[in-house]
């Protein structure tokens, strides 16, 4: 099984590593896929994308259900590791991959796309990725269970919308969200921030659409806020 992890440091994100394995499918069924993520946010910074190939079976997330630790922690903390390890550890998951971002700067920044290289093959025909949207109590993007091109020369690109993992009241509050978040925006975030969950807060509801940013906190509804789509994904097989 291959699991790759690129070097990225977030603030109140642990740092990440190295990893790497055993291709788990044979060179006659490798694929070479060109993934690129583009923000298309005016004023929401998103963590590095982590991206999974998989089988169909497996899901990193499902709007209307409860949001798992690893996606909590993405959601709330912009903590990539626990999802990480959940889908390194699971057979239905070939190639997951943490990108830091074409700049060299962790955050996807407002306008920034990356692009990078991820290589699995079948029966693992399907990706799916998660972001948070850092300034959020724990809002986040992805796509969840896309269908890679089959064919090479063949491109499949989705727009993504805004998700709120239903696991933290959202009071937009600088002191109940990542420290990134103040500086990333040009707003005076006075060094508050956490990345850690406040159980005081927990809303123990199921993933939907995020309502967007309402400017009841500190947060300014009119650097933060957005209208749908948030991203889009392009996936393009070159081999």
């Amino acid at each position: 099984m291959r699991k790759t992890r690129l070097i990225g440091i977030l603030a109140a994100v642990s740092t990440m590593t190295l990893l790497l394995g055993i291709p788990a499918v044979s060179a006659d069924q490798a694929a070479t896929y060109r993934v690129t993520i583009t923000n298309l946010t005016d004023g929401q910074p998103m963590t590095p994308a982590l991206v999974a190939a998989h089988k169909g079976n497996d899901v990193l997330f499902t709007v209307g259900e409860v949001a798992s630790l690893g996606l909590k922690e993405i959601a709330e903390n912009g903590n990539l590791d626990p999802l990480f390890n959940e889908t390194s550890g699971d057979d239905s998951f070939d190639a997951v991959v943490i990108e830091t971002g074409a700049t060299g700067v962790p955050p996807i920044m407002p306008g920034e796309t990356i692009t990078f290289e991820l290589e699995s093959g079948s029966p693992f025909n399907f990706l799916s990725w998660a972001s948070m949207l850092i300034c959020t109590n724990d809002g986040f993007t992805g796509v969840d269970t896309l269908k890679l091109p089959n064919q090479p020369g063949q491109v499949i690109s989705v727009t993504t919308q805004g998700y709120d993992a239903g696991t933290e009241d959202n009071t937009e509050l600088f002191a109940d969200i990542v420290p990134p978040c103040g500086p990333l925006t040009g707003q005076d975030s006075a060094g508050q921030g956490t990345g850690s969950s406040d159980p005081a807060l927990a809303e123990n509801g199921v993933i939907h659409h995020h309502e967007g940013i309402l400017g009841i906190g500190d947060l300014d509804a009119g650097v933060n806020d957005w209208l749908n789509p948030v991203a889009m994904i392009t996936v393009e097989r070159t081999s």
